[in-house]
């Protein structure tokens, strides 16, 4: 049987947050949340901490107590704000390994991103590849993860956990714009041929992973994603053909997509970011074979099973969703920009 833990999820009211807070609560975990937003479906026996994660004497006041902090604050790709990068997620992941530090905490699990690879030169990407960021959010994941080697040496016990790309129930931000569309029964575009290999995992599954590295007394470092996916182009028409609502995937030729995307979102007429076209047309995927044999891990999601129940969540809430705007990135409806107009062109 598992022995409670004080528990503080930083960025609990977020996506993932709020799901690992979920899983943390079955477990029966006590909670706290440390946001600078408190969520319409926080539970009531989960204490909230309102507070800016640069804050440090908030941060360190909120750490008391507390056994296990799961480190989730993050400025997503879709915010693309530079400077909100360098401050929220490296010095606001110093000001949570500090105050961690400081408080006698027993575990940091630090979630960090694939994005610290960006494109890789071989896959799959094991624990030893060397991370090669190469847009804004990545460099900033990478720096986080350099600190937290840091305060490793300090006597911290840190886990980092490097998901890729998140999906499941409640999932939104770009892929609200995927559903929708699919919903309407507009094309879908890949750049090329859609033939890179991409791989998600779902959010129940990386929470897990998150959940069983706290209980790992060594530190360490885990990349986590499906052992089921395919093709970008293959997991889309499956997609499509689920919905029946006459979608089908189309090519967009590479390279000048990816000019127009980059040049689109310096423009900030496109909720595109630098990530998105970067990785949407090339492959990616982890070898999971440590996370799985150091934590006894498995995801229980294939890339298919986890956009059909992210596409059916969506249909059961699309008018909240649509009539919803406040919440965090990837828990609202995005504004499409000039993406409008390219559904009409496929």
């Amino acid at each position: 049987m598992t022995l409670s833990k004080n528990c503080l999820i930083t960025g609990g009211s977020g996506y993932f947050g709020s799901l690992l807070l979920q899983k943390l609560l079955q477990k029966g975990h006590n909670c706290a949340v440390f946001d600078l937003v408190d969520a319409d479906d926080r539970p009531q026996n989960v204490r909230f901490y309102p507070g800016d994660i640069r804050d440090f004497p908030r941060v360190l006041d909120c750490c008391q107590g507390m056994d296990i902090i799961y480190h989730n604050v993050a400025q997503v790709p879709l915010a693309k704000d530079k400077k909100l990068f360098k401050s929220v997620n490296i010095q606001g992941t110093e000001n949570t390994l500090q105050a961690a530090l400081q408080s006698g905490v027993q575990k940091v699990v630090y979630t960090s991103s694939s994005a610290i690879f960006g494109v890789p030169k071989i896959n799959p990407v094991t624990e030893s590849t060397l991370p090669h960021p190469q847009e804004a959010y990545g460099k900033a994941k990478w720096e986080g993860e350099k600190l937290c080697n840091l305060y490793m040496e300090k006597g911290l016990n840190i886990a980092i956990i490097r998901p890729r790309t998140i999906l499941g129930h409640g999932r939104l931000g770009i892929f609200q714009i995927l559903f929708e569309w699919i919903y309407q029964g507009y094309n879908i575009p890949v750049l090329g041929k859609g033939d890179n290999y991409y791989q998600f995992i779902h959010a129940d599954d990386l929470a897990n992973a998150c959940i069983l590295a706290a209980d790992q007394l060594p530190s360490g470092v885990y990349n986590c994603g499906t052992n089921r996916f395919g093709t970008m182009r293959e997991v889309l028409e499956q997609l499509c053909y689920y919905a029946k609502t006459g979608s089908k995937v189309k090519s967009l030729p590479m390279t000048p997509t990816i000019w127009a995307m980059n040049l689109t979102s310096v423009l900030g007429i496109s909720p595109l970011g630098g990530y998105h076209s970067l990785m949407y047309g090339r492959s990616m995927y982890f070898d999971t074979t440590k996370v799985e044999r150091e934590l006894q891990w498995k995801p229980q999601y294939s890339n298919l099973e986890m956009f059909i129940e992210s596409y059916e969540w969506y249909l059961k809430n699309r008018d909240l969703i649509l009539n919803h705007t406040a919440g965090s990135h990837h828990r609202s409806a995005v504004k499409q920009g000039i993406l409008r107009l390219l559904k009409w062109i496929l």
